[in-house]
């Protein structure tokens, strides 16, 4: 059977990379992004369809899953991916900027989550897929909003888990502990061999936790450059 994913926070990096390996898997594809117009050329090579998405709108969310619905179907795999993020001293931060990073890191996880658990309440089966971060385990000094929205996002992917995994939905939170490379990298000479994360490497184990075997599923996976520290 022919799946359909939806990536929401689609930029390059690991979306892209996502992308790609959804599309080699022959998977229908939807691509969300508040900018669609920047998915032209990835579009074009995975024949996926693209979407105007703000995840941190009730109403942007809630049209996006109808217009998939009615495009592609019900989507099997949603990969939720959209980050904002303000930093400074705690007595600097400008609370709306705080407020931006938590509605989209957080709140907005909790829209797409949402919609994706109607969905696939109704098809009996799915995965819902969290990215995180080292925020969400760890709280840096000066980056205190971004350690709220992805504790939140973790929170609500260790809650879901519960909730849905009876119910044939596996959710699952990533934790990306480490920069992800890039197109023309800078910090790839700086920190040397395997010391970013390949965003093919990160693509690859979110497809193969969606596909394990529900008598062994995985809630949470720390993904790291062998030379990070901890």
């Amino acid at each position: 059977m022919t799946e359909t994913a939806l990536i929401v926070g689609t930029g390059g990096g690991l979306s892209a990379a996502l992308a790609r390996l959804f599309h080699k898997e022959s998977m229908r594809l939807a691509l969300a992004a508040r900018r669609p117009e920047k998915l032209t050329e990835l579009c074009a090579a995975t024949g996926a369809k693209a979407y105007t998405c703000d995840a941190s709108e009730r109403t942007s969310v809630n049209a996006l899953f109808e217009a998939v619905n009615r495009d592609l179907g019900a989507p099997d795999i949603v990969v939720y991916n959209p980050s904002y993020r303000t930093r400074g001293p705690i007595a600097d931060l400008d609370p709306d900027e705080v407020l931006k990073t938590l509605t989209v890191t957080c709140y907005g996880g909790f829209l797409v989550a949402q919609q994706a658990a109607r969905a696939m309440l109704k098809t009996g089966h799915g995965s819902i897929l969290f990215t995180g971060a080292s925020a969400s385990i760890k709280g840096y000094a000066r980056s205190a909003p971004f350690a709220m929205g992805k504790f939140g996002l973790r929170g609500l992917a260790q809650s879901l888990a519960r909730e849905l995994a009876p119910q044939n939905i596996h959710v699952a939170h990533f934790v990306i502990d480490g920069g992800i490379r890039q197109t023309n990298d800078s910090r790839a000479n700086e920190r040397g061999p395997d010391g970013l994360l390949e965003p093919d490497a990160i693509a690859a184990t979110y497809l193969h936790v969606h596909r394990q075997q529900r008598s062994a599923w995985t809630a949470e996976i720390e993904l790291r450059p062998w030379v990070e520290s901890y």
